[in-house]
Protein backbone atom coordinates (compact mmCIF):
# COMPACT_ATOMS: atom_id res chain seq x y z
CA UNK A 1 0.00 0.00 0.00
CA UNK A 2 1.00 3.38 -1.02
CA UNK A 3 2.31 5.77 2.02
CA UNK A 4 -1.01 8.02 2.25
CA UNK A 5 1.53 11.28 2.52
CA UNK A 6 1.93 10.50 -1.19
CA UNK A 7 -1.78 11.67 -1.72
CA UNK A 8 -0.78 15.20 -0.93
CA UNK A 9 2.06 14.48 -3.77
CA UNK A 10 1.93 16.41 -7.17
CA UNK A 11 2.39 13.91 -9.92
CA UNK A 12 2.57 14.88 -13.13
CA UNK A 13 3.13 11.95 -16.13
CA UNK A 14 2.37 11.75 -20.28
CA UNK A 15 -0.27 8.83 -20.78
CA UNK A 16 -2.99 8.24 -22.82
CA UNK A 17 -6.58 8.80 -21.61
CA UNK A 18 -8.98 6.80 -23.55
CA UNK A 19 -6.31 6.09 -26.18
CA UNK A 20 -5.55 10.08 -26.69
CA UNK A 21 -2.29 11.30 -25.52
CA UNK A 22 -2.39 13.43 -22.83
CA UNK A 23 -0.86 15.07 -19.72
CA UNK A 24 -1.87 14.21 -16.46
CA UNK A 25 -1.53 15.62 -12.79
CA UNK A 26 -2.36 13.80 -9.94
CA UNK A 27 -3.25 16.27 -7.11
CA UNK A 28 -5.16 16.42 -3.70
CA UNK A 29 -8.01 14.02 -4.94
CA UNK A 30 -8.33 15.30 -8.17
CA UNK A 31 -7.09 13.98 -11.54
CA UNK A 32 -6.94 16.11 -14.72
CA UNK A 33 -5.49 15.45 -18.24
CA UNK A 34 -5.04 17.97 -20.76
CA UNK A 35 -4.60 15.89 -24.41
CA UNK A 36 -1.69 16.80 -26.12
CA UNK A 37 -0.91 19.19 -29.57
CA UNK A 38 -0.89 16.26 -31.69
CA UNK A 39 0.21 18.46 -34.68
CA UNK A 40 -0.51 22.76 -35.36
CA UNK A 41 -4.07 22.26 -33.21
CA UNK A 42 -2.66 22.94 -29.96
CA UNK A 43 -3.62 21.40 -26.59
CA UNK A 44 -6.77 20.75 -26.07
CA UNK A 45 -9.83 21.37 -23.44
CA UNK A 46 -8.46 20.26 -19.25
CA UNK A 47 -10.66 17.59 -18.06
CA UNK A 48 -10.56 16.06 -14.74
CA UNK A 49 -11.33 13.82 -12.23
CA UNK A 50 -13.10 14.81 -8.92
CA UNK A 51 -12.02 11.16 -6.88
CA UNK A 52 -14.55 11.77 -4.34
CA UNK A 53 -17.63 12.82 -6.30
CA UNK A 54 -17.22 11.85 -9.49
CA UNK A 55 -14.86 8.15 -8.98
CA UNK A 56 -16.53 4.81 -7.75
CA UNK A 57 -13.24 3.24 -7.66
CA UNK A 58 -9.61 2.01 -9.37
CA UNK A 59 -8.03 -1.12 -10.52
CA UNK A 60 -4.78 -1.17 -11.71
CA UNK A 61 -4.15 -3.94 -15.25
CA UNK A 62 -0.86 -3.70 -16.34
CA UNK A 63 0.05 -0.07 -17.84
CA UNK A 64 -3.28 0.56 -17.72
CA UNK A 65 -5.04 2.80 -14.60
CA UNK A 66 -9.10 1.58 -15.02
CA UNK A 67 -11.43 4.41 -13.55
CA UNK A 68 -14.55 3.31 -12.51
CA UNK A 69 -16.76 6.45 -12.66
CA UNK A 70 -20.15 7.66 -11.92
CA UNK A 71 -20.47 11.57 -13.24
CA UNK A 72 -23.33 13.86 -13.68
CA UNK A 73 -24.27 14.59 -17.83
CA UNK A 74 -21.29 16.70 -18.87
CA UNK A 75 -19.06 15.64 -16.32
CA UNK A 76 -15.92 14.25 -15.95
CA UNK A 77 -15.23 12.13 -18.81
CA UNK A 78 -14.49 15.37 -20.82
CA UNK A 79 -17.63 15.76 -22.34
CA UNK A 80 -17.78 19.37 -20.92
CA UNK A 81 -20.48 21.58 -19.72
CA UNK A 82 -23.01 21.55 -16.80
CA UNK A 83 -25.55 18.66 -17.85
CA UNK A 84 -28.88 17.97 -16.14
CA UNK A 85 -27.77 16.67 -12.84
CA UNK A 86 -28.21 12.56 -14.25
CA UNK A 87 -25.44 10.85 -14.03
CA UNK A 88 -24.28 7.68 -15.28
CA UNK A 89 -21.44 5.28 -15.29
CA UNK A 90 -18.47 5.03 -17.43
CA UNK A 91 -14.89 3.96 -17.41
CA UNK A 92 -11.77 5.95 -18.15
CA UNK A 93 -8.62 4.49 -18.84
CA UNK A 94 -5.20 5.84 -18.35
CA UNK A 95 -2.30 4.18 -19.76
CA UNK A 96 1.00 5.03 -18.03
CA UNK A 97 4.20 4.88 -19.63
CA UNK A 98 5.19 2.20 -17.08
CA UNK A 99 3.76 -0.65 -14.89
CA UNK A 100 5.30 0.74 -11.95
CA UNK A 101 4.04 3.91 -12.93
CA UNK A 102 0.65 2.91 -13.08
CA UNK A 103 1.22 0.64 -9.78
CA UNK A 104 1.86 4.17 -8.15
CA UNK A 105 -0.81 6.23 -9.28
CA UNK A 106 -3.07 3.18 -8.42
CA UNK A 107 -1.96 3.02 -4.84
CA UNK A 108 -2.23 6.36 -4.26
CA UNK A 109 -5.91 7.17 -5.98
CA UNK A 110 -7.06 3.93 -3.82
CA UNK A 111 -5.61 5.21 -0.62
CA UNK A 112 -7.46 8.74 -1.32
CA UNK A 113 -10.98 6.60 -1.64
CA UNK A 114 -10.36 4.67 1.59
CA UNK A 115 -9.23 7.90 3.08
CA UNK A 116 -12.64 9.16 2.81
CA UNK A 117 -14.56 7.09 5.06
CA UNK A 118 -16.12 5.20 2.50
CA UNK A 119 -17.88 1.58 3.59
CA UNK A 120 -15.64 -1.54 2.96
CA UNK A 121 -18.68 -4.30 3.63
CA UNK A 122 -22.29 -3.29 3.62
CA UNK A 123 -25.06 -5.98 4.73
CA UNK A 124 -27.83 -5.63 1.69
CA UNK A 125 -31.34 -6.40 2.58
CA UNK A 126 -33.85 -6.86 -0.50
CA UNK A 127 -37.30 -7.10 -0.46
CA UNK A 128 -38.58 -8.77 -3.38
CA UNK A 129 -42.17 -7.96 -2.54
CA UNK A 130 -42.21 -4.15 -2.22
CA UNK A 131 -43.66 -1.87 -4.61
CA UNK A 132 -44.51 -3.85 -8.17
CA UNK A 133 -41.79 -6.80 -6.28
CA UNK A 134 -38.60 -5.05 -8.27
CA UNK A 135 -36.23 -5.65 -5.47
CA UNK A 136 -34.65 -8.61 -6.91
CA UNK A 137 -33.69 -7.12 -10.31
CA UNK A 138 -33.22 -3.54 -9.22
CA UNK A 139 -30.42 -5.39 -6.94
CA UNK A 140 -29.09 -7.20 -9.73
CA UNK A 141 -29.39 -4.82 -12.47
CA UNK A 142 -28.94 -1.37 -10.94
CA UNK A 143 -27.36 -1.63 -7.35
CA UNK A 144 -24.71 -4.40 -7.77
CA UNK A 145 -22.99 -3.03 -10.93
CA UNK A 146 -22.62 -0.05 -8.87
CA UNK A 147 -21.42 -1.71 -5.82
CA UNK A 148 -18.86 -4.26 -7.44
CA UNK A 149 -17.28 -0.96 -9.40
CA UNK A 150 -16.98 0.53 -6.31
CA UNK A 151 -14.79 -2.71 -4.57
CA UNK A 152 -17.19 -2.60 -1.45
CA UNK A 153 -17.92 -6.20 -0.80
CA UNK A 154 -21.57 -7.29 0.89
CA UNK A 155 -23.52 -9.96 2.20
CA UNK A 156 -27.14 -9.91 0.50
CA UNK A 157 -30.14 -11.47 2.13
CA UNK A 158 -33.71 -11.40 1.27
CA UNK A 159 -36.59 -10.78 3.42
CA UNK A 160 -39.31 -13.81 3.36
CA UNK A 161 -41.98 -12.54 5.57
CA UNK A 162 -43.74 -9.31 7.50
CA UNK A 163 -40.93 -8.44 10.10
CA UNK A 164 -38.12 -10.44 8.92
CA UNK A 165 -35.77 -7.12 8.33
CA UNK A 166 -36.41 -6.41 12.24
CA UNK A 167 -35.54 -10.06 13.26
CA UNK A 168 -31.72 -9.81 10.77
CA UNK A 169 -31.30 -6.52 12.72
CA UNK A 170 -32.07 -7.54 15.81
CA UNK A 171 -29.10 -10.77 15.90
CA UNK A 172 -26.62 -9.47 12.98
CA UNK A 173 -23.66 -9.56 14.16
CA UNK A 174 -22.58 -5.97 12.99
CA UNK A 175 -19.25 -5.98 14.22
CA UNK A 176 -18.50 -7.41 10.08
CA UNK A 177 -20.47 -4.35 8.43
CA UNK A 178 -20.00 -1.03 7.91
CA UNK A 179 -23.36 -0.11 7.19
CA UNK A 180 -27.23 -1.99 6.63
CA UNK A 181 -28.46 -1.09 3.30
CA UNK A 182 -32.24 -1.48 2.54
CA UNK A 183 -33.56 -2.01 -1.23
CA UNK A 184 -36.58 -1.61 -0.76
CA UNK A 185 -39.62 1.01 0.68
CA UNK A 186 -39.41 2.50 3.91
CA UNK A 187 -41.03 -0.39 5.78
CA UNK A 188 -37.98 -2.44 5.64
CA UNK A 189 -35.98 0.57 7.04
CA UNK A 190 -38.04 0.99 10.18
CA UNK A 191 -38.30 -2.67 10.57
CA UNK A 192 -33.91 -2.83 10.87
CA UNK A 193 -34.23 0.77 13.11
CA UNK A 194 -36.51 -1.72 15.10
CA UNK A 195 -34.45 -4.53 15.36
CA UNK A 196 -31.36 -2.37 16.42
CA UNK A 197 -33.49 -0.71 19.69
CA UNK A 198 -34.54 -4.34 20.64
CA UNK A 199 -30.72 -5.18 21.14
CA UNK A 200 -29.14 -5.46 24.38
CA UNK A 201 -26.40 -3.64 22.26
CA UNK A 202 -28.65 -1.01 21.69
CA UNK A 203 -26.67 2.33 22.06
CA UNK A 204 -23.63 0.97 19.65
CA UNK A 205 -26.30 -0.58 17.41
CA UNK A 206 -28.03 2.24 16.85
CA UNK A 207 -25.54 4.08 15.34
CA UNK A 208 -24.40 1.98 12.57
CA UNK A 209 -25.14 3.65 8.93
CA UNK A 210 -28.47 2.55 7.23
CA UNK A 211 -28.50 3.09 3.74
CA UNK A 212 -31.68 2.90 1.49
CA UNK A 213 -32.16 2.38 -1.84
CA UNK A 214 -35.82 3.08 -3.28
CA UNK A 215 -37.52 -0.16 -4.49
CA UNK A 216 -41.18 0.06 -3.25
CA UNK A 217 -44.56 2.49 -3.57
CA UNK A 218 -43.43 5.63 -1.25
CA UNK A 219 -39.81 6.24 -1.22
CA UNK A 220 -40.27 8.72 1.05
CA UNK A 221 -36.83 8.45 2.99
CA UNK A 222 -34.65 8.39 -0.49
CA UNK A 223 -36.61 11.01 -1.62
CA UNK A 224 -35.78 13.29 1.05
CA UNK A 225 -31.96 12.45 1.08
CA UNK A 226 -31.73 13.25 -2.45
CA UNK A 227 -33.35 16.14 -2.75
CA UNK A 228 -31.74 17.73 0.27
CA UNK A 229 -28.55 17.57 -1.22
CA UNK A 230 -30.18 18.76 -5.07
CA UNK A 231 -29.26 15.05 -6.17
CA UNK A 232 -32.20 13.93 -9.17
CA UNK A 233 -34.08 11.04 -7.58
CA UNK A 234 -32.73 7.95 -9.13
CA UNK A 235 -31.79 4.08 -7.71
CA UNK A 236 -28.27 5.02 -8.99
CA UNK A 237 -27.99 8.22 -7.08
CA UNK A 238 -28.87 6.56 -3.70
CA UNK A 239 -26.51 3.68 -4.35
CA UNK A 240 -24.03 6.36 -4.62
CA UNK A 241 -24.34 8.16 -1.85
CA UNK A 242 -23.52 5.12 0.19
CA UNK A 243 -20.83 3.94 -1.60
CA UNK A 244 -19.05 7.68 -1.09
CA UNK A 245 -20.03 7.16 2.71
CA UNK A 246 -21.41 10.54 3.72
CA UNK A 247 -23.31 10.33 6.92
CA UNK A 248 -26.10 12.02 8.46
CA UNK A 249 -27.73 11.87 12.41
CA UNK A 250 -31.89 10.84 11.80
CA UNK A 251 -33.99 11.81 14.68
CA UNK A 252 -36.06 8.66 16.19
CA UNK A 253 -39.81 9.11 17.08
CA UNK A 254 -41.26 6.81 19.79
CA UNK A 255 -44.57 5.61 19.25
CA UNK A 256 -46.01 4.56 22.75
CA UNK A 257 -49.60 3.20 24.11
CA UNK A 258 -49.63 1.86 27.40
CA UNK A 259 -46.16 -0.66 27.82
CA UNK A 260 -46.19 -0.91 24.10
CA UNK A 261 -43.56 0.93 21.59
CA UNK A 262 -42.72 1.09 17.72
CA UNK A 263 -39.81 3.20 16.66
CA UNK A 264 -40.58 5.46 13.40
CA UNK A 265 -37.92 7.17 11.47
CA UNK A 266 -40.39 8.65 8.55
CA UNK A 267 -44.04 9.54 9.47
CA UNK A 268 -47.41 8.62 11.43
CA UNK A 269 -50.84 9.77 9.93
CA UNK A 270 -53.72 9.08 10.45
CA UNK A 271 -57.17 9.88 8.82
CA UNK A 272 -57.03 10.37 4.72
CA UNK A 273 -53.73 10.03 4.26
CA UNK A 274 -53.55 6.35 5.92
CA UNK A 275 -56.81 5.30 4.19
CA UNK A 276 -54.89 5.67 0.74
CA UNK A 277 -51.64 4.30 1.85
CA UNK A 278 -53.31 0.89 3.45
CA UNK A 279 -56.97 0.62 1.71
CA UNK A 280 -55.16 1.12 -1.94
CA UNK A 281 -52.71 -2.62 -1.07
CA UNK A 282 -55.38 -4.01 -2.47
CA UNK A 283 -54.08 -2.23 -5.95
CA UNK A 284 -50.34 -2.81 -5.25
CA UNK A 285 -49.67 -4.30 -8.67
CA UNK A 286 -50.29 -0.47 -10.03
CA UNK A 287 -47.17 0.35 -8.08
CA UNK A 288 -47.03 4.14 -7.02
CA UNK A 289 -50.02 4.96 -9.15
CA UNK A 290 -52.32 3.31 -6.69
CA UNK A 291 -52.19 6.08 -4.51
CA UNK A 292 -53.52 8.69 -7.05
CA UNK A 293 -56.15 6.50 -8.26
CA UNK A 294 -57.22 5.76 -4.62
CA UNK A 295 -57.03 9.14 -3.25
CA UNK A 296 -59.80 10.08 -5.73
CA UNK A 297 -61.93 7.10 -4.73
CA UNK A 298 -61.75 8.28 -1.22
CA UNK A 299 -62.53 11.89 -2.51
CA UNK A 300 -66.03 11.03 -3.80
CA UNK A 301 -66.73 9.85 0.00
CA UNK A 302 -64.15 12.31 2.14
CA UNK A 303 -64.43 10.67 5.72
CA UNK A 304 -63.77 12.66 8.83
CA UNK A 305 -62.55 11.63 12.34
CA UNK A 306 -63.29 12.63 15.42
CA UNK A 307 -61.03 13.06 18.18
CA UNK A 308 -58.23 15.59 20.08
CA UNK A 309 -54.62 16.33 19.36
CA UNK A 310 -52.26 17.47 22.42
CA UNK A 311 -48.96 18.52 21.70
CA UNK A 312 -46.09 20.35 23.25
CA UNK A 313 -45.19 23.06 20.73
CA UNK A 314 -41.62 23.46 19.26
CA UNK A 315 -40.26 27.19 19.96
CA UNK A 316 -42.07 29.67 17.55
CA UNK A 317 -45.10 27.57 17.90
CA UNK A 318 -46.49 28.25 21.26
CA UNK A 319 -50.01 29.84 19.74
CA UNK A 320 -50.75 27.10 17.73
CA UNK A 321 -54.17 24.93 19.33
CA UNK A 322 -55.39 25.67 23.00
CA UNK A 323 -53.86 25.75 26.26
CA UNK A 324 -54.13 22.35 28.70
CA UNK A 325 -54.30 22.99 32.28
CA UNK A 326 -52.75 19.88 32.74
CA UNK A 327 -52.02 16.64 30.59
CA UNK A 328 -54.41 13.21 31.34
CA UNK A 329 -51.84 11.68 33.11
CA UNK A 330 -49.48 9.20 30.83
CA UNK A 331 -46.39 9.36 31.10
CA UNK A 332 -43.96 10.61 28.67
CA UNK A 333 -40.73 9.28 30.12
CA UNK A 334 -38.96 5.87 28.85
CA UNK A 335 -41.54 2.93 30.05
CA UNK A 336 -39.73 0.39 31.91
CA UNK A 337 -40.45 -3.00 29.90
CA UNK A 338 -41.88 -1.71 26.82
CA UNK A 339 -42.18 -4.73 24.42
CA UNK A 340 -42.45 -5.52 21.09
CA UNK A 341 -45.37 -7.10 18.95
CA UNK A 342 -44.06 -10.67 20.38
CA UNK A 343 -43.92 -9.60 23.84
CA UNK A 344 -40.05 -9.37 23.78
CA UNK A 345 -38.51 -6.46 26.01
CA UNK A 346 -37.44 -4.08 23.92
CA UNK A 347 -33.01 -2.94 24.42
CA UNK A 348 -33.81 0.86 24.27
CA UNK A 349 -37.25 2.36 26.59
CA UNK A 350 -37.54 5.90 24.43
CA UNK A 351 -36.53 9.45 25.55
CA UNK A 352 -36.93 10.76 29.00
CA UNK A 353 -38.98 13.51 29.51
CA UNK A 354 -40.16 15.23 33.10
CA UNK A 355 -43.71 16.01 32.52
CA UNK A 356 -43.76 18.80 34.45
CA UNK A 357 -41.37 20.50 31.69
CA UNK A 358 -44.06 20.21 29.25
CA UNK A 359 -46.45 22.53 28.41
CA UNK A 360 -49.27 20.80 26.18
CA UNK A 361 -51.70 22.27 23.77
CA UNK A 362 -54.49 20.73 22.16
CA UNK A 363 -56.71 21.02 18.76
CA UNK A 364 -60.11 18.84 18.59
CA UNK A 365 -61.45 17.67 15.74
CA UNK A 366 -63.38 16.46 13.64
CA UNK A 367 -60.24 16.34 11.26
CA UNK A 368 -59.57 14.92 7.42
CA UNK A 369 -56.06 14.53 8.25
CA UNK A 370 -53.07 13.96 10.43
CA UNK A 371 -49.90 13.94 9.63
CA UNK A 372 -46.88 13.84 11.09
CA UNK A 373 -43.53 13.70 9.31
CA UNK A 374 -39.99 13.67 10.31
CA UNK A 375 -38.19 13.94 6.77
CA UNK A 376 -39.58 16.29 4.11
CA UNK A 377 -40.80 13.91 1.64
CA UNK A 378 -43.64 11.23 2.20
CA UNK A 379 -43.37 9.53 -1.41
CA UNK A 380 -41.59 10.37 -4.25
CA UNK A 381 -44.03 13.19 -5.24
CA UNK A 382 -45.63 13.89 -1.76
CA UNK A 383 -43.36 17.19 0.24
CA UNK A 384 -45.69 16.45 3.35
CA UNK A 385 -43.26 18.38 5.41
CA UNK A 386 -41.86 20.84 3.69
CA UNK A 387 -39.59 22.41 6.75
CA UNK A 388 -39.34 19.22 8.05
CA UNK A 389 -35.16 17.91 8.68
CA UNK A 390 -33.21 15.08 9.63
CA UNK A 391 -32.43 15.76 12.86
CA UNK A 392 -33.75 18.81 14.61
CA UNK A 393 -35.09 16.89 17.53
CA UNK A 394 -39.21 17.68 16.54
CA UNK A 395 -41.83 16.37 14.37
CA UNK A 396 -43.56 18.49 11.45
CA UNK A 397 -47.27 18.06 12.00
CA UNK A 398 -49.88 19.14 9.05
CA UNK A 399 -53.14 18.89 9.96
CA UNK A 400 -56.61 19.38 8.03
CA UNK A 401 -58.92 19.80 9.89
CA UNK A 402 -62.91 19.84 8.57
CA UNK A 403 -63.40 21.33 4.62
CA UNK A 404 -65.20 20.66 1.40
CA UNK A 405 -63.95 18.01 -0.70
CA UNK A 406 -62.82 20.09 -3.27
CA UNK A 407 -60.79 21.72 -1.02
CA UNK A 408 -59.12 18.86 -0.16
CA UNK A 409 -58.78 17.91 -3.35
CA UNK A 410 -56.63 20.99 -4.10
CA UNK A 411 -54.74 20.89 -1.20
CA UNK A 412 -53.37 17.52 -2.27
CA UNK A 413 -52.59 19.01 -6.01
CA UNK A 414 -50.19 20.99 -3.97
CA UNK A 415 -48.49 18.59 -1.97
CA UNK A 416 -45.77 18.31 -4.55
CA UNK A 417 -44.18 20.89 -3.79
CA UNK A 418 -45.31 21.34 0.00
CA UNK A 419 -47.31 24.65 -0.80
CA UNK A 420 -50.43 22.92 0.63
CA UNK A 421 -49.07 23.96 4.29
CA UNK A 422 -50.09 27.93 3.24
CA UNK A 423 -53.63 26.91 3.00
CA UNK A 424 -55.58 28.30 5.74
CA UNK A 425 -57.33 24.74 5.97
CA UNK A 426 -54.10 23.04 7.53
CA UNK A 427 -52.29 23.80 10.35
CA UNK A 428 -48.33 23.30 10.04
CA UNK A 429 -46.16 23.18 12.97
CA UNK A 430 -43.26 21.55 15.23
CA UNK A 431 -43.90 19.74 18.00
CA UNK A 432 -41.47 17.94 20.43
CA UNK A 433 -43.97 15.50 21.68
CA UNK A 434 -47.80 14.80 20.24
CA UNK A 435 -50.55 12.49 21.89
CA UNK A 436 -53.40 11.20 19.55
CA UNK A 437 -56.62 10.29 20.56
CA UNK A 438 -58.52 9.08 17.78
CA UNK A 439 -62.21 9.34 17.84
CA UNK A 440 -64.75 7.56 15.45
CA UNK A 441 -65.65 8.54 11.96
CA UNK A 442 -68.03 10.99 11.75
CA UNK A 443 -71.55 9.92 11.31
CA UNK A 444 -70.64 6.21 12.40
CA UNK A 445 -71.28 4.80 16.08
CA UNK A 446 -69.40 2.15 15.38
CA UNK A 447 -66.41 2.47 12.43
CA UNK A 448 -62.79 4.25 13.13
CA UNK A 449 -60.05 4.64 11.16
CA UNK A 450 -56.39 3.76 10.69
CA UNK A 451 -53.41 5.24 12.58
CA UNK A 452 -50.41 4.11 10.01
CA UNK A 453 -46.56 4.43 10.41
CA UNK A 454 -43.61 4.02 8.04
CA UNK A 455 -46.62 1.73 6.36
CA UNK A 456 -46.66 -0.19 9.49
CA UNK A 457 -50.77 -0.63 10.30
CA UNK A 458 -50.32 0.37 13.92
CA UNK A 459 -53.67 0.65 15.08
CA UNK A 460 -57.35 0.14 13.28
CA UNK A 461 -60.85 1.06 14.17
CA UNK A 462 -64.02 -1.56 14.67
CA UNK A 463 -65.16 -2.11 11.20
CA UNK A 464 -62.52 -0.36 8.97
CA UNK A 465 -61.15 -3.84 7.11
CA UNK A 466 -62.51 -4.07 4.00
CA UNK A 467 -62.43 -8.44 4.65
CA UNK A 468 -62.53 -9.90 8.06
CA UNK A 469 -59.31 -11.79 8.98
CA UNK A 470 -57.63 -9.81 5.78
CA UNK A 471 -54.84 -8.46 7.96
CA UNK A 472 -52.93 -10.39 10.80
CA UNK A 473 -53.94 -7.82 14.54
CA UNK A 474 -51.73 -5.13 14.68
CA UNK A 475 -49.77 -3.57 17.45
CA UNK A 476 -51.54 -0.94 19.38
CA UNK A 477 -55.09 -0.38 20.18
CA UNK A 478 -57.71 2.24 18.51
CA UNK A 479 -59.14 4.42 20.49
CA UNK A 480 -56.90 4.84 23.90
CA UNK A 481 -53.73 7.87 23.13
CA UNK A 482 -51.23 7.00 21.25
CA UNK A 483 -48.04 9.29 22.32
CA UNK A 484 -45.22 10.09 19.96
CA UNK A 485 -42.08 11.58 21.34
CA UNK A 486 -38.73 12.50 18.93
CA UNK A 487 -35.55 11.44 20.10
CA UNK A 488 -33.04 13.88 18.60
CA UNK A 489 -30.44 12.57 15.48
CA UNK A 490 -30.49 9.03 17.74
CA UNK A 491 -30.27 6.97 14.51
CA UNK A 492 -27.30 7.66 11.22
CA UNK A 493 -27.74 6.91 8.13
CA UNK A 494 -25.97 7.59 4.66
CA UNK A 495 -26.68 10.50 3.10
CA UNK A 496 -25.38 12.23 -0.48
CA UNK A 497 -23.20 14.73 0.97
Amino acid sequence: MADPNLQAEVLTASVRVNGTEAEATLRGGELTWRPADTGGGGEGQERGLELESEVLGCRVDGRKLKLATFTASGGGDGKGGGGDGNRRREEVVVEMETEDAALRWGDIIRDCLASLGRPKKLFIIVNPYGGKRSGRSIFQNEVLPLIEASGVLYTMQETKHRLHAQEIARSLDLRKYDGIICVSGDGVMVEVVNGLLQREDWETAIKVPLGIVPAGTGNGMARSLLHAAGEPFSVSNAVFAIIRGHKRALDVTSVVQGNTRFFSVLMLTWGLVADVDIESEKYRWMGSARLEFYLLLRMLNLRRYNGRILFVPAPGYEEVGDPVEQTTGHETNGVSGATDKNGETCGYVGPSIKEADLRWRSLNGPFVSVWLGNVPFASEDAMAAPKAEFADGYLDAAIIKDCPRWDVLGLVLQMKDGAYVNSPCVEYFKVKAIRIEPGLRVGSSTKGGIIDSDGEVLARGDGSHSRAGDEPGHLMAYGPPIQLTVDQGLATIFSPR
